[in-house]
């Protein structure tokens, strides 16, 4: 051995290594090691793993002789290896939750039904039909796992779920994932189909009242060997692991419950049967307590549940004392007591007990009923927004945009109410002290807000105010408010000078309207809005500059806000962002677009989606002139929020032309070639001819290196552009009577106008493509001169400096020479 040789096994002998996993064709070969490895601390491959690997090797489907593919083979391999399978879910206990966690629906209903065989259960017959109480008790059992496992099934599949995040597109790989989900879809239809059936059999499970047995490792092994062998154990025998009746009604109840809720969206009645069930599975968790070893419910979901029905199907025989305060707002809500919800959040104010977003949603909800011309509930919006600012306040958050707002003109009536929400939001005895901090400082910032003195004087001599501040912090703060007042006092100047006298209310505004075109400050902007809404509600103060312009498709949405003061700022907000992305102050639009976004959320989902479309934009463009300038490829995060927006379906969402052609560009300058070809949605393709173009690009791009004959791609994209070069001619008679040509520069001939595939092409700078389109061009130069005379000194003239613009550079022998038709 030499010296190197030596050298390399001893560092390689030194290195720890990972213990080799175990395949699964080693279990065929030594019984016992299945448990071995299942008793492991962290067995490799895991659990769930071995089934999976289990079944499918069971399976795979055979080839004959003559090459046909036939199912798998009932032979002695195959049938240890479901045995093997069965093991390692007894081993698990059968807990539906860990299989449904990590296994698919087909691996899953494969498994159960090899139970059901193992389990005497004969196949064809309905298991309707089959008196639970006769049978064994594994075979019982067997029979509840499954229709258990059915309806859990039929449950999940109405949740909304998220899409995993797609990794590199493998043929293969997509080939089986469409496999599986056609054969998912046609499980779910059967199942669907026995629903009723799955229904009545756990129904009729919660009559029984004995104990069940299900499979163990060493029942499994009993009933895998011969008649003769099993020394007088059947399956009807009192062996296997003993599951109590509480336990099984429990997990029955349970499951029978979130059955009856869904099924309520279509029938109301069911709620009612939902509630039975939900309740009922509170009672016997109470009674099973901490002994129950095999039953697992999620007590915060069934928390959910069993307020979701208290809403829906009150009981007759409860008060209202007995119903949460949730379900109290939510009957308040239906039947329009709204002065009950009102006394239910002052109440809360103590106890903390409803969730922040639910007390948010509820005066969202009242907003958007308010908006569409319920005058009667402009009211009701200003005291639900005063208890949520107060216990907004008492939590340590900031006061919210829509506070500000309803408290934009103040009246003694809402000053009275809101003091009266402070003084009741807070037990000065057990408060803590940063509890009456928070009051003292939002008292004083309300008393700063305001103009009249008053209403100033209103809060200062109430006797919250007085206890909560220190005489001299009260004196302080009156003094101020004296200070600020517009009125002389000539007590105090007995001469009045110049500086006395109090500026007109037009000088006044037309200084904050200065102010307001020079600030990027969205909360500043905010401020001088509210200042100007306070001095005249009979302008319009989005029109104030006439550099503040949004594109046509927002204006309509935005123009339409029925609010002034939140029509001007969100107008306001968006031109300055829009202005400010142009000019590259990327900070700056940032900041404004997402006050802007936070604003909209709260009252329209339309201009929400608008914002996201825009910050999207923004994101690229911030990008672009940042790390993408230097050639750091942008963080995934990005190029999935890009998929998203492509893909986007969203109705009557008013969408700009512009972030569609940068999206794509963005693709084809970071080489998702793969997505733009493979992944993008066949919908994108007749709907956006930006995705259109930006497919042939990407698909000419990955032809290239393959031979000249296999490029389809690169001939439709000839195919494309010269459609959308070609200029469409008319005949037009002069007034001496001869009849002229008239060239129309811009034609609709091709799936885009011929300035939009210029201005797209300034957005590349991905050095392939920008070949291929320039190739293209010199093409069309040659061959059809008629059609690009004109154009071609414009197109040459805006290519990037990254590309040379002599375009003998391209016309190579291997690439360009006449008579060939180079790589179109």
């Amino acid at each position: 051995m030499s010296a190197e040789a030596a050298d390399r096994e001893a560092a390689t002998s030194s290195r720890p290594c990972t213990p080799p996993q175990t395949c699964w064709f080693e279990f065929l070969l030594e019984e016992s090691l299945l448990e071995k490895h299942l008793r492991k601390p962290c067995p490799d491959p895991a659990p769930v793993q071995l089934i999976v690997q289990f079944l499918e090797q069971a399976s795979k489907p055979s080839v004959n002789e003559q090459n046909q593919v036939q199912p798998p083979p009932d032979n002695k391999r195959n049938r240890i290896l479901k045995l093997l399978a069965l093991k390692v879910a007894a081993h698990l206990k059968w807990d539906l939750d860990v299989l449904e966690k990590s296994l698919s629906v087909p691996v899953l209903n494969m498994l159960l039904n090899e139970l059901l065989c193992i389990s005497k259960v004969p196949p064809g017959t309905k298991h309707v039909d089959m008196d639970l109480a006769t049978l064994p008790p594994t075979t019982a059992m067997a029979l509840l796992l499954y229709n258990r496992w059915a309806i859990r099934t039929i449950v999940q599949s109405s949740f909304p779920v998220r899409q995993a995040k797609p990794g590199p597109p493998q043929l293969s790989v997509m080939n089986q994932m469409q496999q599986e989900k056609e054969l998912t879809e046609n499980i779910l239809k059967v199942i669907k189909e026995q629903a009723s059936d799955s229904i009545l059999v756990l129904e009729a499970a919660l009559k029984l009242n004995k104990d069940l047995y299900v499979h163990t490792m060493r029942t499994l092994d009993l009933l895998a060997m011969e008649p003769g062998m099993v020394n007088g154990e059947t399956e009807s025998s009192t062996v296997g692991l003993k599951i109590r009746t509480e336990e099984m009604q429990c997990q029955v109840c349970y499951d029978l419950g979130a059955a009856y809720f869904q099924q309520g969206s279509t029938n109301a009645a069911a709620y009612e049967n939902a509630r039975e069930k939900f309740f009922r599975t509170k009672e016997l968790i109470a009674e099973i307590g901490s002994l129950s070893l095999h039953c697992t419910i999620d007590e915060k979901r069934l928390a959910g549940y069993c307020q979701a029905c208290d809403v829906l199907v009150p009981s007759s025989d409860s008060t209202s004392q007995q119903l949460t305060p949730y379900s109290q707002v939510h009957i308040c809500l239906r039947s329009g007591s709204y002065q009950e919800v009102i006394k239910i959040f002052i109440e809360d104010n103590l106890v903390f007990s409803l969730p922040v977003q639910f007390r948010q949603s509820v005066l969202r909800q009242l907003l958007q009923k308010a908006q569409q011309g319920n005058e009667v509930l402009d009211e009701v919006c200003f005291k639900i927004c005063a208890c949520n600012t107060v216990h907004d306040i008492l939590g340590g958050r900031t006061i919210s945009i829509q506070f500000n707002q309803l408290f934009l003109k103040p009246n003694k009536e809402k000053i009275d109410f809101l003091l009266e929400v402070c003084s009741r939001s807070i037990n000065l005895e057990k408060a803590s002290d940063s509890l009456k901090e928070n009051m003292a400082a939002f008292l004083k910032n309300v008393c700063l807000g305001l103009e009249d003195l008053q209403y100033v004087f209103m809060i200062s001599s109430h006797e919250l105010f007085i206890t909560l501040l220190k005489d001299e912090e009260r004196k302080l703060l009156v003094d101020q408010m004296r200070k600020r007042s517009p009125r002389v006092n000539l007590c105090i100047k007995p001469v009045t000078s110049f500086y006395d006298i109090p500026a007109s209310a037009s000088v006044n505004i037309g200084q904050l309207e200065h102010q307001l075109i020079l600030s990027v400050d969205p909360w500043r902007i905010r401020q001088i809005l509210i200042e100007l809404h306070g001095m005249t509600s009979e302008r319009q103060f989005w029109t104030v500059s006439n550099k503040w312009e949004i594109p046509s498709v927002y204006s309509t949405v935005i123009l339409g806000i029925k609010d002034t003061l939140t029509k001007d700022l969100v107008y306001i907000l968006m031109a300055k962002g829009l202005h400010c992305s142009t000019v590259k102050d990327f900070p700056h639009a940032k900041q404004l677009f997402a006050a802007c976004l936070e604003l909209v959320t709260e009252f329209s989902p339309k201009l929400r989606q608008v914002m996201l479309n825009e910050m999207l934009l923004l994101d690229i463009h911030t990008h672009e002139a940042g790390m993408g300038h230097s050639g750091e490829r942008p963080p995934s995060d990005l190029i999935s929020r890009v998929r998203g927006y492509l893909e986007m379906r969203l109705p009557d969402i008013p969408l700009r032309q512009v972030i569609a052609e940068e999206c794509v560009a963005f693709m084809l300058n970071w080489r998702e070639n793969e997505y733009l070809t493979l992944q993008v949605p066949a919908f994108l393709l007749q709907s956006n001819p930006y995705v259109k173009l930006g497919q042939l690009l990407a698909a000419t791009c990955k032809e290239l290196p393959g031979p000249k004959e296999s490029r389809r791609t690169a001939k439709d994209l000839w195919e494309v552009i010269v459609q959308i070069c070609s200029v469409s001619s008319q005949h037009k008679r002069g007034s001496d009577g001869r009849v002229s040509l008239i060239k129309q520069r811009d034609s609709t001939l091709g799936i885009m106008y011929r300035s939009e595939l210029l201005s797209f092409i300034k957005k590349l700078r991905e050095p392939l493509v920008l070949t291929i389109i320039l190739s293209l061009f010199v093409k069309l130069h040659n061959v059809r001169e008629d059609i690009v005379n004109d154009i071609t000194a414009e197109h040459i003239s805006i290519w990037p400096s990254s590309i040379p613009n002599n375009k003998s550079v391209f016309c190579s022998p291997a690439l360009l020479s006449p008579g060939r038709s180079c790589m179109f």
